[in-house]
Order: C-alpha cells, then structure tokens, then sequence
C-alpha cells in the first residue's frame, strides 16, 4: 500500500459505527478466506478493530469471537484503538538492536514521553515496535507513517520524531 494511500485513509477515518462496519464485512465476504481482508477492511475504515467488530465478523462467518480475536491480536498491525496522527515504528529485532536501537528506542521514549506501543496525550504520535522492517542491512531502521528509514542515528531519529511531532 502506497504511503499516499495510508495518509488518505487515515484522513478518512470515521467513529465506530455498526452499520458502517456491517457494510465493511459484506464487501469482502465473496473472497475466500474473508476474515483477513474484513479485519483490513475495518482497521481501514476506523483506524482499529473495534471490540464489538469482533463479535459482528465471528457472526457473519460462522466462527467464535476467540477465533478473531485471536487474529487480531496476533497480528501486530491491527490495533485495539485508534492510532496518533502519526505512527513512528521502530524496528526492535536483533539486528537493529545489535547495531544501536536500543539506545534509539529509549530517545525516542524519552522525547515523546511515552513507552513503546503507545500514544502521546496530544494523539500526535503513537510510537510502535515493530519485529523486521527487512533493512536488516541497514541497520537499525524504522517506519513514519509507512515511510522506511535505513541508517537510523540520533539525529535521524529526531528529524523523525520533529517530523511527526507536527
């Protein structure tokens, strides 16, 4: 998906709201294997998957609410709430922690005045971990807003952070 796509999406985002989310479910229950591309649908459409989707998708294709729960916190890109603004992902797999993330991950917590995995007060930024953005060789590497980074330093890292801080 094109970053373009994700900043129009995240434009049009609209409140949780069944009816909505009942149509979200009925255009991809053509497909086969439905539940990813319903649960993309959603997360699409709201920005997370709702609690009460949960219950809608388990009805709609004959399935326990525990089977899609369990997709959906499996997957680390489907959120139980909506995201900031901006979503800053940094990369927390053994080769950008091996080539200096670790120290990276702590600035960027400490400038956001969050933890990973969460979103500042203001909604600006929601700070995530993510396990391989696959620039292994360039390392260590994160993710604005579903643009990759390669070659992260402190000063990067705040280039970055200023940026989604807007």
């Amino acid at each position: 998906m094109s970053v373009k796509h994700q900043d129009r999406r995240r434009a049009t985002q609209t409140r949780w709201d069944k009816d909505v989310a009942q149509s979200c479910i009925r255009e991809h229950l053509d497909r086969e294997g439905p539940l990813l591309p319903i649960l993309h649908a959603l997360q699409a459409e709201f920005g997370y998957i709702d609690e009460a989707a949960e219950v809608l998708v388990a009805e709609t294709l004959n399935i326990t609410r525990a089977e899609v729960h369990g997709v959906v916190t499996f997957y680390h890109d489907f959120r139980r709430e909506p995201a900031g603004r901006h979503v800053l992902k940094l990369c927390r797999a053994e080769a950008c922690q091996a080539a200096g993330g670790d120290p990276l991950a702590a600035r960027a917590e400490a400038r956001l005045g969050v933890t990973l995995g969460t979103t500042t007060a203001d909604g600006s930024v929601t700070l995530e971990p993510v396990y391989c953005l696959g620039l292994c060789a360039t390392a260590p590497s994160a993710m604005l807003d579903g643009r990759v980074v390669g070659r992260l330093d402190p000063a990067r890292l705040d280039v970055l952070l200023t940026e989604a801080q807007k």
